[in-house]
């Protein structure tokens, strides 16, 4: 049901994949619940010659039961949801992984600004490497990025690795992925920032470990 969704190349998207599927089926269960439900009084209660509108405060327990019982139930569906969501948090957000590559990522009007760790895995270090609008990263590693705004909200949007994160001046907002498939994929900005948001965006090179290594050398040498 999500087969119009970019290509997943990220280590935890299918977690992602599966809260937004779980959002998709029950919103679309009650949306056509309701809109049913709608027409049906449109059509029972339609005006009718020689029928007078009667006026329903709501105060009765039947009527009070209208309002009730779709508040418990989607109570419960709201909890089911934060139950699937949960173990996709947890892991996303409150356990970095170790490292194998460290980027800073700043957003400004209207660039994707990155400073990549160089041979020394270390960034504000004499071989930090300085791109514009490209990143590139091993597959199967572990990237962890630094992300900042250097002058209104932007956004971090990579559709591909299920990655959107929010850039706030002020502040270092720290995140994590793991690319699992060679190729490009685009960068953009979710947030609106200014008359140059749209064309705001990069690119994600996904590197096999000898062409990284071949790109790393060249880019420091």
């Amino acid at each position: 049901m999500l087969g119009w969704f970019p290509e997943n190349i990220s280590t935890y998207g299918h977690g992602i994949d599966h809260v937004i599927q779980v959002i998709y089926y029950i919103v679309g269960a009650w949306f056509l619940l309701v809109e049913g439900v709608l027409f049906y009084f449109l059509i029972r209660y339609r005006k009718k010659k020689g029928v007078p509108a009667v006026y329903e405060p709501g105060s009765t327990w039947k009527a009070l039961l209208w309002v009730f019982i779709p508040a418990v139930l989607i109570l419960g569906f709201d909890l089911g949801i934060d139950w699937a969501q949960a173990p996709v948090w947890d892991e996303i957000k409150l356990s970095l992984p170790l490292p194998e590559q460290v980027v800073r990522v700043t957003g400004r009007q209207f660039v994707w600004e990155f400073v990549q760790a160089g041979p020394d895995g270390k960034l504000d270090t004499a071989d930090d490497i300085a791109t514009v609008n490209q990143l590139t990263v091993p597959i199967h590693a572990k990237v962890q990025f630094e992300l900042l705004a250097a002058d209104v909200i932007h956004s971090l949007w990579i559709p591909n690795l299920r990655l959107k994160q929010d850039a706030v001046p002020g502040r270092t907002i720290k995140g994590w992925f793991e690319a699992t498939k060679e190729g490009t994929y685009p960068i953009a900005c979710a947030e609106l920032c200014g008359s140059g948001h749209g064309v705001m965006k990069g690119e994600l090179h996904v590197l096999n470990p000898v062409d990284y290594q071949r790109w790393l050398h060249e880019t420091v040498h």
